[in-house]
């Protein structure tokens, strides 16, 4: 069982960076796509939007509303999942949520079986 932990949200002005940090524990993770959903507020689960992923072999992939200002990055060797955000928007108020899976990474969330528990982003105009 893959058990995800992510941490380093907050509160930021517009402008404004943050590093969001997920350290996967209970299984060797190197294998699994990982990526990083978030859910705004008053959305359904089911509406997660997929922000960044990247594969096994390093391949990453954003939304279109976040490239240019977040960078996805992995070590493998600790277990971690990152996302560096920068310029950061009202709009990306959101729980962040770290994913992984067996297959090849996707911004749906369906192609992911292990989900963190999430971290509150909140960015102030």
């Amino acid at each position: 069982q893959v058990h995800l932990v992510e941490s380093g949200g907050g509160s930021q002005q517009a402008g404004g960076s943050l590093r969001l940090s997920c350290v996967a524990s209970g299984y060797t993770t190197s294998r699994y796509c990982m990526a990083w959903f978030r859910q705004a507020p008053g959305k359904e689960r089911e509406e997660r939007e997929g922000v960044a992923t990247v594969d096994s072999d390093g391949t990453t992939t954003y939304a279109d509303s976040v490239k240019g200002r977040f960078t996805v990055s992995r070590d493998n060797a600790k277990g971690t999942l990152y996302l560096e955000m920068n310029s950061l928007k009202p709009e990306d108020t959101a729980m962040y949520y770290c994913a992984a899976g067996p297959g090849r990474a996707r911004l749906q969330s369906d192609a992911y079986v292990h989900w963190g528990q999430g971290t509150q982003v909140t960015v102030s105009s």
